[in-house]
């Protein structure tokens, strides 16, 4: 079954790097297969599960991280900070939706980008682009643009490690619901965060009633499940990864539990949809605001021909300009169908701007104007909006504009940190989660 997945890699690839050394490139795919799964089978096989009961409207998923991690940002506290505020929106999300929230990170694997253009230009000098540090550095010297193979096997140490962190935060009592929702309660008792502070007080009651009920001692209570999902992009890290399942004889991506395929590489004859059409694990396609019914049916089609539950997820975006034109059609045609994936929306994708101090940024504004429009689109096709992806931290970064902080062009360089696209910051993440909790209290109610 593998070396059907080596016949994939021999369609056409997108997005794949020129490494500067082939018999390094060697070495490091042959560690990489050498070395123990990151994830394994039986946890992919229960966020399969989880995302077909969000499909139905059973659950909610909520994805959230970097926009593309970096080795030197895998550290405790950074790490404890991302899984702190994704935590943080699924308890009000968890409220408004009246259904569990998934809970999943873009982390553990997030290091490669693709990109427009293979080489950038300054000045006089042309070098490779900046492709995420699981293959490059930022830096535009020489030295730092050389795509480098070991920075593979770098990628899955640093991955290894937060993974680790991840275990330990989410199941010794750092997730602990009462701990959670304290956090909570000090975003909303602030004056600039007044108008979701009937939000909060609902949520307390919720919270003390359970509490009194004897229930806030249970186990399920103090520990979460917390999976981790990554943009499948580079066959040389994806390929040696790729391991058979010794219960089942399937073959499962072990690099991480959900794994997603882009706008850009999603071609029907190309390598990627090819390649992810053989492996087990829950597969996600981003859908930008081009798309075509048919190219929607055609990829339920190859990636899930047995329609299992949870199999698929389509993460729309659109952009805030489009969403209501452009997504409607979508939702009907598979509604029509019979199928029944997970739509989620990734709100920031399509919502790129460039500043007049020429920081890529994005308006807080246009990011919930694009949930407003998933969510009514939704509506109008009677079809199940079932999560949200999104590009945050727990930093308090100035990447996007806007939000209860009224971050504006001016405060952009005060701490802009991204080295790829911008992120929003706790307190915008939060903000985000009280007003979609807001959305679904609605859809709930129809």
């Amino acid at each position: 079954m593998l070396s059907e997945l080596d016949q994939a890699e021999r369609l056409p690839a997108r997005q794949q790097p020129e490494w500067y050394d082939a018999e390094a490139l060697r070495d490091a795919r042959a560690t990489l297969s050498a070395l123990p799964p990151l994830v394994f089978a039986g946890e992919a096989d229960d966020l399969r599960d989880r995302l077909g009961e969000a499909a139905q409207g059973r659950a909610f998923l909520l994805q959230g991280g970097d926009c593309a991690e970096t080795f030197s940002g895998a550290t405790a506290d950074k790490i404890k900070d991302r899984v702190k505020t994704i935590l943080q929106m699924a308890v009000i999300l968890t409220y408004g939706a009246s259904v569990p929230v998934v809970k999943m990170g873009r982390m553990a694997g997030q290091f490669a980008k693709p990109r427009s253009k293979d080489t950038e230009t300054r000045g006089d000098v042309t070098l490779p682009v900046f492709r995420g540090e699981i293959v490059n550095g930022f830096e535009f010297d020489e030295q730092s643009r050389r795509n480098d193979p070991a920075r593979l096997v770098q990628a899955y140490h640093t991955s290894a490690s937060t993974l680790n962190l991840i275990r330990a935060f989410t199941q010794g009592g750092f997730a602990s619901l009462r701990e959670v929702h304290s956090w909570n309660q000090g975003f909303a008792r602030n004056p600039a965060n007044a108008r979701y502070d009937q939000l909060a007080q609902e949520i307390d009651r919720a919270v003390r009633f359970m509490d009194a009920c004897g229930a806030g001692d249970s186990e399920d209570f103090k520990r979460v499940d917390f999976y981790v999902g990554h943009e499948g992009l580079l066959f040389d890290y994806e390929r040696p990864l790729t391991r058979i399942d010794s219960r089942t004889g399937k073959v499962y991506d072990t690099s991480a539990h959900f794994l997603w395929i882009g706008e850009r590489t999603r071609g029907l004859d190309d390598a990627h949809i090819e390649y992810f059409s053989k492996v087990s694990n829950p597969i996600g396609v981003k859908l930008g605001p081009d798309t075509q019914p048919e190219d929607v049916l055609a990829l339920i089609d190859r990636l899930d021909p047995d329609r299992v539950p949870g199999r698929l997820t389509f993460i729309t975006r659109m952009g805030a300009k489009r969403i209501r034109e452009s997504l409607p059609p979508l939702l009907e045609a598979v509604r029509d169908s019979g199928a029944q994936p997970l739509w989620i929306t990734d709100p920031m994708h399509g919502n790129g701007i460039t500043a007049a101090n020429g920081y890529k940024t994005r308006r807080f504004d246009d990011i919930l104007d694009e949930v407003q429009g998933f969510f009514e689109a939704h509506a109008e096709a009677g079809t199940i909006p079932g999560g949200i992806h999104v590009e945050l931290t727990g930093d308090d970064v100035t990447e996007c504009l806007g939000g209860v902080e009224r971050i504006d062009e001016d405060d952009l360089a005060t701490r802009y940190e991204s080295l790829c696209d911008p992120r929003l910051n706790h307190r915008q993440s939060l903000e985000l989660a009280f007003l979609v909790a807001e959305q679904l209290k609605t859809v709930h109610r129809r």
